[in-house]
């Protein structure tokens, strides 16, 4: 294991890689630039980066269920969730329609004794452990694939990019690179909040780990940092839109270079927080999402799933994590399983 610490950014006065920290403009205009795949699946296309998840690679991924282990990556949706209030986002509000009590009184007016309970939840879609669709985030007004926003998402919703149109893609090899687990052996597997995972650290994991964390073309990458951990210790403090471990904004060329189909973490945002740059806000994902058309997956519960491949050192698992096919939605809520 290897410990590691970092200051603001990956490094201690300005950004590595030779970017300028005054300047995420520039930075967002040049890996919009180097990193696009607009046309690449043509210029109808809707499921961006899960256009690399084939049905060769879905059936490779089967293969991987050896022991038939199962492992749930998801929070729990409830009224103890991480969300404040930022942007009207709440935590799920569940609310019994029927219960046990009216089927003993009698009162459902159902025949020969028969009884049962009904409820409802109301959420935002992006409470918890959930997927940034396509329509989640724009570059200047642009949309993934060059659209404009405005032509994609209205008050009805996302018509072109809606998570009912990628509802059965979300399924292959996932790729757990436990970062946490790596560079945090002092600090009990955890990153520090701040921490800018850069792409040599994910290939410093991927060395450490073993083979079976190689990552290639259609993976989906799953990033632990050992946030989410530590909020079941700590409480939930800030996790939602407070500091915390993330992705670098350094590491969009690697993942455009090892083509994954998408990327999911432990934290509120995938990126680092404070961003990299000064004056800005989740730079990372304005080129990520229209520009690559990569999917973010935010607030995956790691924990259990980390422990067990650092047990067996087996880090590839089938990831089954399909969204709710909700009509013109620009995310998702979802119940992520891994299975080994």
């Amino acid at each position: 294991m290897t410990t590691v610490v970092q200051t603001r950014g990956g490094v201690a006065d300005g950004l590595p890689h030779g970017l300028d920290r005054a300047d995420p403009e520039g930075a967002i205009a040049a890996a919009a630039a180097r990193c696009s795949n607009w046309g690449r699946w043509g210029e109808d296309d809707v499921k961006g980066t899960l256009n690399l998840v084939t049905d060769e690679h879905r059936r490779r991924a089967a293969a991987l269920v050896r022991r038939g282990a199962s492992f749930s990556l998801a929070q729990r949706f409830d009224m103890d969730g991480p969300q404040k209030g930022w942007r009207r986002r709440t935590n799920p509000v569940h609310t019994m329609l029927d219960t046990g009590v009216e089927a003993e009184l009698g009162d459902q007016g159902l025949p020969h004794g028969i009884g049962g309970a009904d409820d409802v939840v109301a959420m935002p879609l992006q409470c918890s452990t959930q997927w940034d669709g396509l329509g989640h985030i724009f570059d200047h007004g642009r949309a993934w694939n060059g659209r404009r926003a405005s032509e994609v998402v209205t008050s009805a919703g996302d018509s072109v990019t809606g998570m009912e149109t990628v509802a059965a893609d979300f399924a292959g090899r996932g790729v757990l690179l436990d970062v946490g687990r790596h560079l945090g052996a002092a600090a009990g597997g955890e990153l520090p909040d701040g921490f800018a995972i850069l792409p040599e650290h994910l290939d410093a994991t991927i060395a450490a780990q073993g083979s079976t964390s190689q990552v290639g073309p259609g993976d989906f990458l799953v990033v632990r940092t050992g946030h989410y951990g530590r909020t079941r210790r700590e409480g939930w403090g800030a996790y939602a839109g407070g500091p915390a471990p993330g992705l670098s904004f350094t590491t969009i060329d690697w993942l455009r270079e090892h083509d994954v189909a998408a990327v999911a973490t432990d934290t509120w945002g995938v990126e680092v927080r404070p961003n990299e740059f000064e004056d800005a806000f989740q730079p990372f994902h304005q080129v990520v999402i229209p520009h690559l058309g990569l999917f973010l997956g935010e607030m995956w519960a790691l924990e259990e799933l980390g422990a067990d491949c650092s047990d067996d050192e087996i880090y590839e698992f089938l990831l089954v994590a399909p969204p709710l096919p909700i009509t013109g939605a620009v995310g998702s809520p979802l119940n992520p399983v891994a299975l080994k």
